[in-house]
């Protein structure tokens, strides 16, 4: 889809809405309807440190906007509804030797300059039965096997179709197929293909690409405290996946809390690649008044590393920042901290910091193994009321460094964002 201007985007992403009121407006359809704007100014920097570096840098600055609009559902036994969204990026500052950082689009041809401009926007039908909810159209899925990026400037989406049913007491299903993908930066749809980047040894044949990544998945919540889930995977002629999750939260006392995350991912080839991996990854988390302190641990094994859609989001205890530590037969720990300042009368002040480091990876014969480590420091505020309620201020900073393979570098993020209730 071309660029389009903010304008263009709000009278868009609202037409779907807007054609179909007259038919079927009805009193819960009008209702329970919602549309917000989200103004997102992000500045990025990531310094290259290592001593070949194809570029010292990559500096851009943008501002984003996000309007989403969520119809109700019209009254009776099947009720029908819409929602739709709207996106445009706009470059605020950046050049040729600075680009590349995934905040906005670039020009296929060298120097692969940053469009002034681009954006996107979809309409979403969507039906509704008892507690069943079919969507169709443009896509933000969120289950294991396939988690939408949102860590930059516009968010990533999908064409295609998804089903969520709580139609049992505790059980959650989803199931669906998605056919296209149009990245963070980017305002084109196109088929989808497997991370391979890294030391993964993941090889996929030449060019091949696929228009179908089928998925299906239940959780069950067994009590407050417990829940188990299945998730399965199909990016055809790449890959199948099987999720297996348990979460258990353990009270402990007085505000306190053990909160227990295991993970485990068996992923095999298909057709076009040499896809094998076993992931298991399992995070601890004590909690005690606005403090928690969490450990965990990853492990990757099998003939390659993970596999995920490429540009999404991994469903890895040890995904943070910048790294996955998902490479060919890595294994990782982590420690981390965080702290909510509401504990003591600051609400919206929050604080995470991070350590994680990964070794054992296979880099190929007679190679030394590969090592890498990576630290993570979020401070973010969101003002609770007055008139700045809802104006959102984080910086985001990250080290990394490797032995034998990948880059080094030093990177940091600001992010202000605002949301504007429209009604």
């Amino acid at each position: 889809m071309s660029k389009t201007s903010l304008s263009q985007a709000v009278a868009l992403a609202t037409l779907g809405a807007s054609l179909t009121l007259p038919t079927i407006a009805q009193a819960e359809f009008i209702k329970d309807s919602k549309t917000s704007l989200e103004l997102r100014n992000f500045y990025f920097n990531r310094d290259f440190r290592q001593d070949n570096a194809s570029q010292s840098k990559a500096e851009e600055w943008a501002q984003g906007f996000l309007l989403r609009y969520e119809s109700g559902f019209t009254e009776g036994t099947v009720g029908l509804g819409v929602d739709a969204i709207g996106l445009l990026g706009v470059k605020l500052d950046s050049s040729p030797d600075r680009a590349g950082t995934g905040l906005l689009q670039r020009d296929n041809e060298a120097p692969k300059r940053a469009q002034d401009e681009y954006g996107e926007v979809g309409v979403t039908a969507k039906l509704r039965a008892s507690k069943s909810v079919l969507k169709v159209g443009t896509l933000l899925p969120k289950v294991p096997t396939v988690q939408y990026n949102d860590s930059r400037l516009l968010p990533q989406t999908f064409q295609g179709g998804h089903l969520n049913s709580m139609e049992i007491d505790g059980l959650t299903v989803d199931a669906g197929q998605l056919k296209q993908v149009n990245q963070r930066d980017s305002s084109n749809y196109e088929d989808m293909t497997t991370t391979n980047g890294g030391a993964r040894g993941i090889t996929v044949r030449g060019g091949q690409t696929s228009d179908e990544f089928n998925f299906a998945g239940a959780t069950y919540k067994w009590s407050d405290s417990l829940a188990t889930g299945y998730n399965y995977g199909n990016l055809d002629e790449f890959y199948k996946q099987h999720i297996f999750t348990v979460l258990h939260t353990l009270p402990l006392g007085d505000k306190q809390s053990l909160k227990s995350d295991l993970r485990y991912a068996r992923s095999t080839d298909e057709g076009t690649s040499n896809i094998d991996n076993k992931a298991f990854g399992a995070m601890f988390t004590y909690a005690l008044g606005g403090h928690a302190f969490g450990l965990g641990y990853q492990s990757m094994s099998g003939d390659t590393g993970y596999a995920y859609i490429n540009g999404t989001d991994p469903f890895l205890v040890n995904y943070v920042q910048i790294g996955d530590f998902a490479n060919k037969d890595e294994k990782s720990w982590q420690a981390r901290y965080d702290y909510n300042f509401a504990s003591i009368g600051i609400p919206g002040l929050t604080f995470m910091t991070r350590y994680l480091s990964g070794d054992n990876i296979d880099l190929g014969a007679a190679k030394p193994e590969g090592k890498e480590w990576e630290r993570n420091t979020d401070i973010a505020y969101v003002f609770q009321d007055g008139p700045m309620k809802n104006l959102g201020l984080k910086w985001r900073n990250a080290t990394v460094r490797s032995t034998n393979f990948g880059n080094d570098l030093d990177e940091n993020r600001l992010i202000v964002s605002y949301v504007l209730p429209l009604w």
